[in-house]
């Protein structure tokens, strides 16, 4: 592998990330175009102030999984949710319903209910949804290297101009100014969307003093042709790897595997069940792919399709992904889009492309009944029947929502039944078998954690409450109490999704 521009990385996450916040695919891009134009070519800041404005508008949305279980269990499908709340504005004059069905889908009896449930649970769940947001973006954003600068404007990505914002309710000259460029960015890239220049325009307009900064909106309003004609080009990623203020980032082979696994991590995030699943995967994958004999390059590369093999998980609900009971036609039609995902967000960014055909080909059968394509074995490479026993292994020894996990031995016993059957490439089957037998890793006990407080961490991670661990451990919930602030003195976080994250990091799930 050669050296990529980090800029293609951040590309791919944003695609990632509008499909988790229910944008517009490409929403992203766009807004860092028009951001970067705005802050270079209008407001004249310094190269470094620059980049953290491009850098921000790609990252927007990187928090937005942090919280999607619970926003699910709030609100149902937690990704046509969150995009609907792009559009939202407590300040408007227009009632928050009459907003609710100019945006979404819903009938007005089923757009009132939800405007009783966002009024009455947006002062507790929604902060909390934004805490665990920010607290995520940080960690996430300290992985890919971004800047300082960057990592406060992802803090203040939901708060307001008027203080109406959350977590913290934060207004005025206290966001970050690099928060408040990508704010008016943003807004004008949604209008424009529905409404050209002119909508654009008036809705910048109409925010100004509200959302957003009124300097700033009026900066924007004055000079918007020029600052919104980027959206014309045919290319969005090409735009936006393009509009990269100079001296270009460069990661060079042996750091973007650590980019990757940022990625992965993003995604895993989506449901309480999924946390450590696609480093869980890579690692076997590694190990198969030497056994088998491929190249260093082809290991590398086997292994960064594994990190981003379920890319396209976050466009599903967490609903889906986190359901006990039997899924219905239509919800496993969703989730068999998860693989067409991952492959057009890797397809679309050139440093990636070459690892489409193995990460989307982690759901295809040597016999044809796999998805998204149904591909044959012959259809698909050795490195990606390596990476599809290896995705059923993981999960058979990982717990889900519906069953617990399986012993390793359990796992063997189905992954060779599979073979057995024709569905699973026999070899491919026998290495990620010798692999998962390989010597069982040391517990490590990172940031000084006992060995109890190492197991209340896994558990948080996965979304336990504290009576859940209790009982899961067999000690009171206020010892649990006692061993989460431990926890978060020692790994410095403060959110269940921090805690997540931290796990992942440190490669303590699954256990």
């Amino acid at each position: 592998m050669e050296d990529i521009r980090l800029a293609e990385v951040l590309a791919a996450l944003s695609l990632t990330t509008d499909l988790a916040a229910g944008m517009t695919f490409e929403k992203g891009l766009r807004t860092c175009v028009v951001a970067t134009a705005f802050a270079r070519d209008v407001l004249a800041v310094d190269q470094e102030t620059c980049r953290a404005v491009y850098e921000t508008a790609l990252l927007r949305s990187v928090g937005c999984t942090s919280f999607a279980p619970e926003l699910a269990a709030v609100f149902g499908d937690e990704v046509a949710f969150q995009g609907a709340l792009k559009h939202l504005d407590p300040s408007d004059d227009v009632p928050l319903t009459e907003q609710l069905l100019r945006v979404g889908g819903w009938t007005r009896e089923s757009a009132q209910q939800l405007t009783g449930t966002l009024t009455e649970v947006l002062p507790t769940v929604g902060v909390e949804a934004m805490r665990n947001g920010c607290e995520a973006s940080q960690a996430l954003g300290s992985g890919l290297g971004v800047l300082p600068q960057t990592l406060a404007a992802l803090n203040d990505v939901y708060e307001r101009w008027d203080g109406q914002g959350i977590p913290l309710g934060a207004g005025g000259g206290d966001l970050s100014f690099v928060a408040r460029v990508v704010h008016v960015a943003e807004q004008a890239v949604l209008a424009h969307a529905k409404g050209g220049e002119p909508a654009a325009v008036a809705e910048v307009v109409r925010r100004a003093g509200g959302h957003l900064d009124p300097d700033l909106a009026r900066a924007f309003a004055a000079d918007a042709p020029q600052l919104l004609a980027p959206l014309r080009e045919p290319d969005a990623v090409a735009s936006a790897v393009g509009a990269e203020p100079p001296p270009y980032a460069m990661v060079p082979p042996e750091g973007i595997s650590d980019l990757c696994a940022v990625l992965g991590r993003f995604v895993d995030l989506k449901g309480t069940w999924l946390i450590g699943h696609s480093e869980h995967v890579a690692r076997l994958a590694q190990s198969a792919g030497r056994l088998g004999g491929l190249t260093p390059d082809e290991v590398t590369q086997l292994h960064c399709a594994a990190l981003l093999h379920d890319l396209g998980r976050a466009g599903i609900s967490a609903d889906v992904w986190d359901r006990p009971g039997p899924l219905s036609t239509a919800d496993m039609e969703r989730v068999r889009m998860h693989a067409y995902w991952t492959e057009r967000v890797l397809e679309r960014v050139p440093a990636f492309a070459p690892l489409a055909p193995i990460a989307a080909a982690h759901h295809e059968r040597i016999d044809g009944s796999g998805y998204h394509r149904g591909a044959f074995g012959t259809q698909t490479s050795p490195a990606a029947r390596i990476l599809a026993a290896a995705d059923m292994f993981a999960a058979l020894t990982e717990p889900r929502a519906h069953r617990d996990a399986f012993t390793v031995d359990g796992a063997i016993r189905l992954l060779t039944r599979e073979a057995d059957a024709g569905t699973l490439d026999r070899v491919a089957c026998d290495l990620v078998i010798r692999a998962a037998g390989g010597p069982a890793p040391r517990t490590r006990r990172p940031a000084g954690l006992t060995a109890r407080e190492v197991e209340v961490l896994r558990l948080a991670a996965r979304g336990l409450t504290n009576q859940q661990i209790g009982a899961e451990l067999s000690i009171s919930s206020r010892t649990v109490g006692h061993h989460l602030g431990h926890i978060y003195d020692k790994t410095g976080r403060r959110t269940r999704a921090g805690v997540a994250v931290y796990a992942m990091e440190q490669q303590l799930l699954p256990s």
